[in-house]
């Protein structure tokens, strides 16, 4: 009895090969299905990924152009300021006269340094936050994606 046994698990006539070609059918479309899953979320990934770098490439190049126009703004001011103390320097009538117009002067362009550093050091932080403001909300959207999974 323990041969007949043996002989139908081992025998030729237990295998069908109906359920062979369904099985790998079956393997064959869960793996078409996974392919088409996985290609979906890199594309996506893709998509998502060029709009970061393009919205990080808009905000520095907007960025740069108001850090400039604020570089041209104090420019113009000290400009200014220099020409209008050149012209009260040539109407002094005294030593005490020059020294006093000279003092008020280098006071005043050291509070305007001072003012235009701020204000060039808050527009620059600004830029900064929009600038990686893109690829740091893509970042958290990528780790929040992988939380989910």
């Amino acid at each position: 009895m323990a041969t007949k046994k043996t002989d139908d698990v081992f025998s030729l006539a237990s295998f069908d090969p109906a359920k062979v070609t369904e099985t790998f059918r079956d393997f064959a479309e869960k793996g078409a299905v996974q392919s088409k899953e996985a290609y979906s979320k890199m594309k996506t990934a893709a998509e998502d990924a060029t709009k970061t770098v393009e919205a990080t490439f808009e905000s520095a190049q907007s960025g740069t152009v108001e850090l400039g126009l604020k570089a041209i703004d104090a420019l113009r001011t000290n400009a200014e300021n220099s020409l209008s103390h050149m012209e009260a320097l040539l109407g002094v009538k005294s030593v005490s006269e020059l020294f006093e117009l000279q003092t008020a002067f280098i006071r005043k362009q050291a509070e305007l340094a001072m003012e235009q550093a701020k204000s060039m050091q808050e527009a620059t932080r600004k830029v900064a936050e929009t600038v990686t403001k893109p690829g740091k909300d893509a970042a958290e959207k990528a780790i929040s994606g992988f939380k989910k999974n």
